[in-house]
């Protein structure tokens, strides 16, 4: 029996490259769910907040059930957590390894590999999500509003975080991302709105922190699930312009090594 010229001929090549990114997201969530440290301030710190301050009345968070306060704060913080934070750590020390050096002689684009972090921190999300809305119900939360909206303000309020996570991982030294990254996510913590409603701070600071991605997606959810407004333009808008800014920045100024 003989066989056709050139029909097992080696034929070189990048994978397609939907192929590529998928493959290179499944590895940054399986990395991402086996990291101690990254599930503890992924997951367990936004669940213990929710459960000690939704539990004990220790801020005065208006009208209402305290739970009906929180659980969007904290929904949003987890956001934060994943996409900021547990990224820009974890990225800036991949690319102090050479991690990010090898794969950048990869077929794999530089945005492909940005496209696959931020679809691996959605994966992370929905986990989050779903343990969190477990728990706020279980202290007696009542969710209202459209889902289409929290869904718009959950991907939106992504794409800001996951864009400034990979622009500080990829400008900063991994020790100055460490530390800025942990200031930033505990500045943000008190002063976003997640924990403390906004209207304790002076005037003068409210207008300030209102433009922060954290304060505008922790207000757009609180102001569905918890009012049951209607869809959140002006919140989605602010968290339009971080998603574009932040991610263009990174794609711009990110550094393999």
């Amino acid at each position: 029996m003989t066989t056709a010229p050139g029909t097992y001929a080696p034929k070189p090549g990048a994978a397609p490259l939907p192929r590529m990114i998928g493959r290179q997201a499944a590895l940054e969530t399986r990395m991402l769910l086996r990291n101690g440290e990254q599930l503890l301030l992924t997951v367990v710190i936004p669940t213990l907040l929710l459960v000690l301050f939704g539990s004990v009345d220790i801020v005065d968070t208006g009208a209402g059930p305290a739970v009906d306060f929180l659980a969007p704060g904290v929904l949003a913080l987890a956001v934060m957590s994943t996409a900021f934070t547990g990224q820009a750590i974890a990225t800036g020390f991949e690319r102090r390894y050479g991690v990010l050096k090898r794969l950048a002689s990869s077929p794999l684009p530089r945005w492909g590999l940005m496209a696959a972090k931020t679809l691996s921190v959605l994966v992370t999300e929905v986990l989050q999500v779903l343990l969190l809305t477990v728990v706020a119900l279980a202290l007696g939360w009542s969710p209202h509003g459209d889902p289409l909206s929290v869904v718009l303000l959950l991907v939106l309020g992504t794409a800001a975080f996951s864009g400034l996570g990979l622009l500080m991982a990829g400008t900063l030294k991994a020790e100055a991302t460490l530390a800025a990254a942990n200031l930033v996510f505990l500045l943000l913590l008190v002063g976003g709105g997640v924990i403390v409603p906004l209207d304790r701070f002076p005037s003068g600071a409210q207008d300030v922190l209102g433009l922060l991605p954290i304060s505008a997606l922790s207000d757009g959810l609180r102001s569905v699930l918890q009012h049951g407004a209607g869809m959140p333009w002006g919140d989605l808008g602010v968290l339009a312009v971080w998603a574009v800014v932040g991610l263009a920045a990174a794609g711009a100024l990110f550094r393999w090594e």
